[in-house]
């Protein structure tokens, strides 16, 4: 289960569920999970977006269809017969839910142990994920990022 930011780079990660339990329980598990239901996740404020006079919006964890809802949880409209908005809205959400994954392709792309089966036990195994994962972000910010370059081989 992991957080992501827009440059790939992981801000919250829980690792160590067993891999038969469902997103949604595994969210709702851990430790970012439970402050956000709780509400006492540090959050920022709801703002006025931009060239608008709406109501102050909150800010919100983008996530997939198998999570609950959540005023600071956006998630697609569930079902087939949905209007053309709804579609909409669930294909720019699909676009930001990439990010989630692109970082985990570039994530197992650099670190290739991730991409066998760690005959380790589990707790270490643990280690070496969350190692990977800061790993990660320790690259990302001191290279940047060349996408291209993951995807050519």
């Amino acid at each position: 289960m992991a957080v992501v930011d827009a440059e790939y780079c992981f801000i919250y990660i829980d690792v160590g569920a067993c891999g038969r339990e469902g997103d949604s329980t595994v969210f709702k598990e851990c430790s970012f999970g439970k402050k956000l239901y709780a509400e006492i996740l540090d959050l920022p404020a709801p703002v006025i977006l931009p060239n608008t006079n709406e109501n102050p919006q909150p800010f919100v964890i983008v996530a997939d269809e198998a999570f609950g809802l959540h005023k600071n949880l956006l998630r697609p409209f569930p079902g087939r017969g949905i209007d053309q908005k709804k579609n909409v809205f669930n294909y720019r959400l699909s676009r930001a839910i990439r990010y989630v994954e692109c970082s985990f392709g570039i994530l197992s792309n650099k670190w290739r142990v991730l991409q066998i089966t760690i005959n380790v036990k589990s707790d270490f195994a643990d280690i070496i994920v969350k190692t990977c994962c800061v790993l990660h972000n320790f690259v990302r910010k001191r290279d940047g990022y060349n996408f291209e370059r993951y995807f050519e081989q």
